[in-house]
């Protein structure tokens, strides 16, 4: 049995961007191309260009104030990076919220959604955050080695952050993935699922979806409660056996191995994105503004989470 959700996905018109959330649009459009055009396929087989990935995204955190902490680890005489910054909670700094998605792209494909899209709205949210003050710690942590061949691997970079932060008895109390989020579509049969989820969910593909395990599912009711709250656009919640097919398939697997709560973020990938790992995972195929606007949301979401 699945469990239910609360609240009810937004239907109806969108309402108009704020001005707030149109220059998030236009930052997370200046990210990703950033990323996918100007650098392009970032991963072990482009090392140039993946230290150009994490490069960037460091200065754009000194930009906004933070202290970034580079965790570098070894791979057949490789280097490898995650990259991560951290705002101190002021009443429960000993309780740790994480957003975190991978700036790498799988061989042979430019990765705008596959994660460019995720590892802008990362950057975008800490420069939201930077000048606020949570009553719990909350970190912003850019992940290396999320494609294939380090998927699943003890040389995924969520993996070896994640153990760290065991290592180090870091008390994190929920992980949001932020995973290819931006492709939406309102044609009917354009969302596809792996069994047995199709007879649960909607088949149009335009909302965001909030997918965890069983053992995560008080965090994504309290994050999908949140989020339809206050955001008006449509998503749906899952918790679900961690074997159904896709389920683990990004960096909050790498949190759950460790016994952390967490949720993955996504617009379901392979399960709606019609380029996924492909060559044509450009800049172009984002819907920047369904993008804000879920980025928009998810501000309000972390926010209550770290109040």
């Amino acid at each position: 049995m699945i469990p239910s959700m609360p609240g009810e996905s937004y239907r109806g018109p969108l309402p108009s961007l704020t001005p707030q959330e149109v220059q998030l649009q236009m930052a997370l459009e200046r990210d990703v191309k950033i990323l996918a055009q100007e650098i392009g396929e970032r991963n072990y087989l482009n090392p140039a260009n993946l230290k150009a990935s994490a490069d960037f995204l460091e200065t754009e955190f000194l930009g906004c104030g933070y202290q970034v902490q580079r965790q570098a680890y070894q791979v057949n005489d490789q280097t490898f990076e995650n990259l991560a910054v951290e705002i101190k909670g002021s009443d429960h700094p000993d309780e740790i919220i994480v957003i975190g998605g991978h700036y790498d792209s799988v061989g042979g494909c430019p990765g705008a959604n596959d994660n460019g899209s995720g590892a802008a709205a990362v950057l975008e949210l800490a420069r939201l955050f930077a000048p606020k003050k949570p009553a719990r710690t909350l970190r912003f942590v850019e992940f290396v080695n999320e494609e294939p061949p380090f998927a699943m691997t003890e040389n995924m970079g969520s993996l070896v952050y994640a153990r760290y932060c065991k290592q180090s008895q870091d008390n994190i109390v929920g992980m949001l993935s932020l995973e290819t989020m931006g492709y939406y579509s309102e044609e009917l049969g354009s969302q596809r699922f792996p069994f047995p989820l199709g007879n649960f969910y909607p088949s149009t593909g335009n909302y965001i979806a909030f997918v965890t395990h069983l053992k995560s599912a008080a965090l994504v009711r309290q994050i999908v409660g949140s989020f339809r709250r206050h955001t008006q656009f449509p998503s749906e919640g899952a918790a679900v056996p961690g074997l159904v097919t896709g389920i683990s398939y990004s960096d909050h697997w790498s949190f759950w191995e460790q016994g952390y709560p967490a949720v993955m973020v996504t617009d379901t990938a392979m399960f709606r994105y019609p380029y996924y790992h492909a060559w044509n995972d450009t800049p172009e195929q984002v819907n920047y503004e369904y993008l804000a606007r879920v980025v928009a949301g998810l501000e309000r979401v972390v926010e209550e989470l770290v109040s």
